[in-house]
């Protein structure tokens, strides 16, 4: 899967896990913070992320997940 799709299939699943309206734009340089996204968010979101994309975040980086271009990049190193 390439970097496109992978930002596709994160931005709907970021979506989904915050319940955001299709009217709010995601890109890669979105904040989760800016989004009202509080630490239980981010921890469903990382969950929803692994099982999406069948894989495990590596723990030691999961604090360096901010943006939705940190959680492709954090996808695509896996």
């Amino acid at each position: 899967m390439d970097r496109t799709e992978t930002l596709e299939k994160v931005i709907d699943v970021v979506r989904e896990t915050l319940d955001l309206d299709d009217s709010v734009e995601l890109t890669e340089g979105t904040s989760f913070k800016d989004l009202g996204a509080d630490s239980f968010d981010l921890l469903q979101l990382v969950t929803d992320l692994e099982q999406e994309f069948d894989m495990t975040f590596d723990a030691e980086n999961i604090d360096e997940i901010a943006t939705v271009g940190d959680a492709v990049d954090a996808i695509l190193a896996a």
